[in-house]
């Protein structure tokens, strides 16, 4: 396909995003194809990129990681995870994520590998379908591949204002899992309790770790976390004998005052996660429509609205925050 396109342009760091009608269709080499996209969301990967807190930056390129759209006359979701590799167990050095280096989907066409085409959860319109990607594999691999969580454990996700955290969240429910969260918003928490976690704690509360011992004398099974920092090492001490913490994050920052007689003592396990595979995202597409779950979404902006759009997201907290390209 020749011609031309809408795209939302970066141009670089702390640089105002460039919307074009005229930038050129990609030609999508061997392999590859084009989807027609019709709703992409934006990630806080989007946001850590334009702030220049991201490795491998170059301008000019597409951002955007997760799409809803169409390639020939099937409705579909795109892994953004390209080039994972043959060990389940970590990505191959070729791994890359969709919108940086190559250009993403906040266009109205995205080059892929064919293989990472899936057809959309049937249960999901294209606003929500297009959600789900991204955040859904991570809270994924984080909670299964990794965490190895069953119906019987309970777990705490903290964060529970992040999508990966409330998709996280939804996910352990759906499955019968017992889930406390925490926050720093109690509307976060009250509206996690809602949608079915047993209770939940604010993390700016100096005893919030006092507080969750109480709620589950016997530790927790799995935790999920994405800050690290301080609060890490008063986390591994939540866990009970056997119990496994998976890391997906680290805005905190680095970890202080964790003691690895606490790990070896009581046998834990401590593990990274980084978005999934490919048999991860299939594993979450079944997940997600076998017990239909909905990503949250707070708003819908067109495409030329490209940065009145990431300043909603910036403050959007847990609903994402979607763009419509047609």
């Amino acid at each position: 396909m020749n011609g031309y396109m809408k795209a939302l342009v970066f141009q670089g760091v702390q640089e105002p995003l460039l919307y074009r009608e005229d930038y050129p269709v990609p030609t999508p080499p061997e392999g590859w194809t084009l989807v027609r996209v019709a709703y992409a969301a934006i990630n806080r990967r989007d946001i850590w990129i334009r702030q220049g807190l991201y490795a491998g930056i170059k301008a000019p390129c597409i951002l955007g990681s997760d799409a809803c759209g169409y390639c020939e006359g099937q409705r579909v979701v795109i892994n953004p995870g390209l080039f994972w590799g043959e060990n389940p167990e970590y990505q191959s050095r070729d791994f890359r994520v969709l919108g940086m280096p190559d250009d993403g989907t906040f266009a109205d066409y995205v080059a892929v590998p064919r293989s990472n085409i899936y057809p959309a959860p049937s249960h999901l319109d294209d606003v929500h379908a297009a959600a789900l990607p991204l955040a859904g594999v991570t809270a994924y691999r984080a909670l299964f591949t990794r965490g190895k969580l069953q119906p019987q454990h309970t777990v705490l996700i903290t964060g529970i204002g992040g999508g990966v955290a409330h998709l996280a969240m939804k996910m352990a429910i759906a499955i019968g899992a017992k889930v406390y969260v925490s926050s720093s918003r109690p509307s976060y928490i009250q509206q996690a309790v809602e949608e079915g976690a047993a209770e939940g704690v604010n993390y700016r509360d100096g005893d919030w770790d006092k507080q969750l011992k109480q709620m589950c004398p016997d530790g927790f099974d799995l935790i999920i976390d994405s800050a690290g920092g301080d609060a890490f090492a008063r986390l591994v001490r939540l866990l009970r004998y056997g119990g496994r913490l998976v890391t997906y994050g680290g805005t905190l920052g680095p970890v202080n005052g964790l003691s690895p007689q606490v790990i070896f003592w009581k046998q834990l396990n401590i593990v990274g996660s980084t978005m999934g595979s490919d048999a991860d995202f299939q594993a979450m597409l079944e997940l997600v429509e076998r017990h239909r779950i909905t990503p949250d979404v707070g708003k819908v902006f067109p495409l030329q609205q490209g940065e009145e759009a990431f300043q909603w997201a910036w403050k959007g907290g847990r609903k994402k925050t979607v763009l419509q390209i047609r």
